[in-house]
Formats: structure tokens, C-alpha cells, sequence
């Protein structure tokens, strides 16, 4: 294909100044990807798209949510999966396999399988926790309070999402003193890390700037922080970049930009990790990732899901 991206390789690598030397890519295709697919895939399929993931080089692969099956058919096969992936770290020294719980039925359920990361998943908004949690924004902090104590009890790692951090579809803007103070909340009750969600991915990098400002003023270091863009306006990898210019060093992303939010319908895709590779490695960004191995492993999943990757760089590393 002269003359094509193939041709190229991989980016030039171009650094900028004041960014990380490195990022860890949260990967959330075998979770959040999946959870918004109309028909569940076969578990042995989810089992080697994890592999797949791992294999490419991800370290941070979040592998399934123990939800009630009535909310999330498509990961109802928890407990079948994860026997899959017992022997996966062991192959890929450093891999982490998180899963979500949603209360501490959820966590015992995972603690059976012996996790060693745990995410809750809360939102800055009132109404969207009473559409995914049928609880009000307190009453869901109140019920992660004892998760997430009895996690770190057990020496289980913990991230906290925060959703709708940027923009809700049913309140419209959302406050940032409100993000700050729900953002806090989650990580003095004991979480290592906080994940903020552009949830309908209205931001842009100005609102990204501004909300990572304010936490850094409420004491919030961007070394506790992750960000988790959805591209439903184009604007995820620009708001990386603003977030990365900030401190941010982790990023959420999902395997050929699968993903939404079953409670959110204005929720698009996630952003695709392929693009945030490329984008990474042009700025001399270390991720430890195989942008071909990567590329070919959504080409396969796609297959599975019988309908083409919308990864822009997906398309053109494979000519699909």
C-alpha cells in the first residue's frame, strides 16, 4: 500500500514540554466497551480479548463488573470470566484486572475471586445517580462508604469514578464546586485513585483545565487523578492533552472506542485507545503499549461484534 499509513510506521515522536514521560492507559474495552453492546459475547470471546489486551502490552486491563445481571445482561457471565483470567498476571508480570463493584454484594462476590482492584462508580450529579443508582447522590456515597472500607481492609486497591463531571443530560452544566466536593468525598473515604468522566463527552479542554485547577486548590493532586473522555463531540484527545498538560498521567481508554452508558444515551463512545497510542508515541509518551498488536486485536473483536471499529487510527493502520 505504498504511500499509506502503513508505510509510516508509527509517528514521528515529537516531544512537548510539561508533559509525563509516561502514562498508564486504563484500558475499560472488556467492561465499560462491552456493557453497551446490544447481544453479550460469548465469555471464551471476552476471556481472549482480555488476553489480547494484555498481550499488547496494557498493565491495567478492567475486566468485567459485578452487577446484578437484571442491569447488565451483557456482563452477567462475571463469575465465569474470571476463573478465565486467573493465570493472566503471572504471563504478564505488572497486569492489574479491575473489576466494578456496585455495593458489597458486588464485592463479595469479587473478593471470592480473589480481585486485587475494585472501582465504584459514582456520579457529581443528582439525577444521574438516581438513574443508574435509584439512590440519591448521598445515599450512593453512603453505600460505597462501607465498599470501599471494607476493600482497603482487605488490601484491595480502589478507584472511584466520578461521572458527569463536565455535563448531564438531564441538569445540563454541572457546577464545578460540585465536582470538587464529590470528587473529595471519594477519595477521603478511602479511594486510591479518582477517574473523572466526561460521561456524554461535552467537554472541552477549557472545562477540563478548569476543573483540575480547582481540584489542585481543594488539595486534590493530579498524581490521584485520572481522566475518562468519551469522543461524543470529537473532543476526547484534545482534552487528554489539556489534562496531561495539568499533571494527569493516567488515562481511560477502550479498545477500537467501544463503549457508552446503558443509563446515559447521549453516551457515545469511549476514546479509542489506538488514538490515544498514536498520540501518545508522537509525543515521545512512553505507554508500553503495541500499537499494531492493539490495532489487530479490535479488527478481531470487531469481527465478533460484526461491524467495523470506529477508531479512526483503527481504520487506518488496517485499511478497514
Amino acid at each position: 500500500m505504498t504511500g499509506s499509513v502503513l508505510d509510516l510506521g508509527l509517528p514521528e515522536a515529537v516531544p512537548l514540554p510539561g508533559l509525563p514521560a509516561r502514562v498508564r492507559i486504563h484500558e475499560v474495552g472488556a467492561r465499560d466497551g462491552l456493557q453497551n453492546e446490544a447481544l453479550p459475547l460469548p465469555v471464551e470471546v471476552k476471556a481472549e480479548f482480555v488476553a489480547r489486551l494484555a498481550a499488547a502490552g496494557l498493565r491495567t486491563v478492567e475486566a468485567t463488573s459485578f452487577v446484578h445481571p437484571k442491569w447488565v445482561p451483557q456482563l452477567a457471565d462475571a463469575e465465569q470470566l474470571m476463573p478465565l483470567l486467573a493465570d493472566l498476571p503471572g504471563r504478564h508480570p505488572g497486569l492489574r484486572l479491575p473489576v466494578l463493584v456496585p455495593n458489597e454484594r458486588g464485592l463479595e462476590r469479587a473478593l471470592a475471586h480473589g480481585v486485587a482492584d475494585i472501582a465504584v462508580f459514582a456520579s457529581a450529579t443528582e439525577t444521574f445517580a438516581r438513574r443508574n443508582l435509584n439512590r440519591s447522590l448521598e445515599e450512593s456515597l453512603e453505600m460505597f462508604a462501607p465498599v470501599v472500607a471494607r476493600a482497603t481492609a482487605e488490601g484491595v486497591r480502589v478507584r472511584g469514578y466520578l461521572s458527569m463531571c463536565f455535563g448531564d443530560p438531564w441538569e445540563g452544566r454541572v457546577p464545578l464546586p460540585q465536582v470538587v466536593a464529590t470528587g473529595r468525598r471519594l477519595l477521603e473515604m478511602g479511594c486510591d485513585e479518582l477517574s473523572l468522566g466526561d460521561t456524554i463527552g461535552v467537554a472541552t479542554p477549557g472545562q477540563v483545565t478548569a476543573l483540575l485547577e480547582a481540584l489542585g486548590r481543594a488539595g486534590v493532586a493530579p498524581d490521584r487523578l485520572a481522566v475518562h473522555f468519551h469522543d461524543t463531540y470529537g473532543q476526547a484527545l484534545s482534552n487528554t492533552l489539556a489534562a496531561l498538560r495539568a499533571g494527569v498521567s493516567v488515562v481511560d481508554a477502550s479498545a477500537g472506542g467501544l463503549g457508552g452508558c446503558p443509563y446515559a444515551k447521549s453516551a457515545t463512545g469511549n476514546l479509542a485507545t489506538e488514538d490515544l497510542v498514536w498520540m501518545l508515541h508522537g509525543l515521545g509518551i512512553e505507554t508500553g503499549v503495541d500499537l499494531g498488536a492493539l490495532a489487530d486485536t479490535s479488527v478481531w473483536l470487531a469481527g465478533h461484534l460484526g461491524r467495523p471499529s470506529p477508531s479512526r487510527t483503527v481504520r487506518a493502520l488496517t485499511g478497514g
